[in-house]
């Protein structure tokens, strides 16, 4: 199967196994780092391993091409469809020294503007999955863009926002095309995902370059909580 029809596990078994728990059958993130998980395929004993890996009351995300399966400990909350672009021409050098590189000590904005503008699954380390860039202007953290899925020969344009108060000014733009120019820099090929119906987020990426790869599946497990028996009862 190529990496990229389930490019969480791909990255969870290479360049991100610092940041994940599990073993060779299903892998997920350290909970303060992504939310994603997989399974290695489709197997009873994957989908069972996987689901063990989510913890009674707690949710994560599966992204890949195949049809999800569901693991037995676990329910669908809920289900979407994307698309994967992936580059098919280089990224030219992206002027201007307001772009910088963010870095621990910014996380909190990032978080805070994640939250505010939802570009996706976004927790308190998300931003150590790879490196970041943003713009400030009069002091605040106005957009930012970075990478998040990581495997060999691939890297993910992701976590691209812009506040409220800064849209317009085709910082988003700016600021993906530096990533990715980053990543090419790098000898990798730069990817990324967007829900199917974000026609405005796909115009965007298609005009530098991104190029409609496949569609993508993604849901989002529980599973319920534990519940612990009263004294008394039977």
């Amino acid at each position: 199967m190529n990496p990229l029809d389930r490019p969480a596990w791909a990255s969870l078994t290479t360049h991100q196994a610092a940041l994940s728990i599990g073993d060779a059958l299903a892998r997920r993130y350290l909970p303060d780092v992504h939310l994603f998980a997989s399974a290695r395929d489709d197997s009873p004993q994957a989908l069972r391993a996987l689901g063990e890996l989510v913890s009674p009351g707690e949710s994560v995300y599966v992204l890949q091409v195949p049809t999800i399966a569901l693991p037995p400990q676990v329910t669908l909350v809920r289900s979407a469809v994307g698309v994967q672009m992936v580059a098919t021409r280089r990224q030219s050098a992206v002027a201007g020294d307001d772009i910088i590189r963010l870095s621990d000590a910014d996380a909190p904005e990032m978080l805070a503007l994640a939250r505010l503008t939802e570009p996706g699954p976004f927790l308190a380390r998300t931003h150590v999955m790879g490196g970041f860039l943003g713009i400030r202007i009069e002091g605040r953290l106005a957009a930012m863009a970075g990478e998040r899925l990581r495997f060999p020969g691939y890297a993910e344009v992701s976590g691209v926002c812009t506040h409220p108060d800064f849209r317009g000014r085709g910082l988003a733009r700016r600021l993906s095309a530096a990533v990715a120019a980053a990543i090419e820099a790098r000898g990798e090929r730069p990817f990324l995902h967007a829900w199917k119906t974000n026609f405005p987020a796909i115009a965007l990426y298609q005009s530098l370059g991104f190029e409609l790869r496949t569609e993508v599946n993604v849901a989002v497990l529980e599973r319920g909580a534990s519940l612990v028996p009263t004294r008394g009862a039977a």
